[in-house]
């Protein structure tokens, strides 16, 4: 399997250590974090599950069936790795109050567990959760103390936010299909395929923004026409205010952005206007797919600080705590720690 992310710049250089990660589904652990409680009443049955080795359409599919309705009628927060041990809640519309019976889904399906049931008012909707608390295990690693250097740098800077690998399709093939589809202006009534698409693209070109950002020596801190993260809104940092800002993201109350691509014009000046447009303008397949479905142009923090980063040794293998927030990608924390061995994986 080819690397597609293999240009993008490291932070920190690229990693000499191999490892190996998900030998086994629980090297790979994730727990959704919602953050909001469910009413305890309404149209929708939540289920809370526990799967292992399967990914979330499979399974909210086989719910649907077991539950008696239509696959539309099954939703999630957030789709979870298949290769993993992951935990999230699927809401079920069955707004007649039906409980239904399940035992002959969890039989059919070993991989799958029901951690808890429970009803709420509102259908759980994509993006809709708070972040992801993970347990990672790196085996077989190779230099364990560079490492452990490089994961103490980490908790102190954070690493690139790039979308992960899976957001590409496998061997880049979402990236080629997008470029396709704004080249033969392809037309869709598929919602979630021309998402898909619309979505690879944004995230591919922002990809290589941070990538330049890092490049040129200003990924860590603002130039004159940045726009700034900021708590409650984005602002532009001219030469006037660049050192205020400055102090701003020392203390973390501000961030660099980079673009999620639009229709409309990059809201960027300046220096940073001058580093962004020439790589949308070097893009101009996907940047006519976004354009031809009138994309807004939004933007995203450059940087990725997990929280609660914590690390255990057992002699050559290495086991991460962290949580991230929504939208974040665990491979980007891992690609500026080792380079991964890809294994075969086995499952029992």
């Amino acid at each position: 399997m080819s690397n597609i992310l293999s240009s993008l710049a490291y932070l920190n250089g690229k990693p000499t250590t191999t490892a190996k990660l998900k030998v086994k589904p629980e090297h790979f652990q994730v727990r959704e974090q919602l953050g909001y409680r469910f009413s305890g009443s309404g149209e929708h049955l939540m289920v809370h599950i526990r799967k292992t080795g399967e990914n979330t359409s499979f399974v909210a599919n086989e719910l649907a069936k077991a539950c008696g309705v239509k696959s539309k009628d099954v939703s999630w927060a957030g789709l979870k790795d298949r290769h993993a041990v992951t935990e999230q809640w699927l809401s079920v519309h069955l707004p007649n109050g039906e409980m239904p019976n399940l035992q002959g889904f969890l039989a059919q399906y070993p991989s799958i567990d029901i951690i808890a049931m429970t009803r709420h008012h509102k259908k759980l909707r994509p993006g809709e959760l708070l972040g992801n608390h993970f347990t990672l295990t790196l085996t077989e690693v190779s230099d364990v103390e560079e490492v452990l250097a490089r994961l103490t740098n980490i908790a102190k800077h954070g690493v690139p936010n790039y979308f992960g690998e899976q957001r590409f399709g496998r061997d880049g093939n979402n990236l080629v299909e997008a470029r396709r589809w704004g080249r033969d202006n392809v037309r869709t009534r598929n919602a979630n395929q021309r998402s898909l698409m619309l979505s690879t693209a944004r995230s591919w070109i922002f990809n290589q923004v941070v990538s330049a950002r890092i490049e040129q020596g200003c990924f860590d801190g603002f130039i004159e026409g940045d726009i700034a993260q900021m708590e409650s809104q984005n602002e532009l940092v001219t030469e006037a205010t660049l050192a205020d800002y400055q102090v701003l993201l020392a203390e973390r109350k501000a961030a660099i952005t980079a673009p999620l691509a639009g229709d409309n014009a990059l809201p960027t000046q300046g220096a940073a206007l001058a580093l962004e447009q020439p790589i949308l303008e070097s893009e101009p397949e996907l940047m006519q797919l976004i354009r031809g479905n009138r994309m807004r142009h939004d933007r995203r923090a450059i940087s990725l600080m997990p929280h609660d980063l914590s690390w255990e040794v057992a002699k050559d293998a290495i086991t991460l705590s962290f949580s991230l927030d929504a939208g974040s990608f665990a491979t980007a924390i891992v690609r500026e720690l080792v380079e991964e061995i890809v294994v075969e994986r086995h499952y029992s």
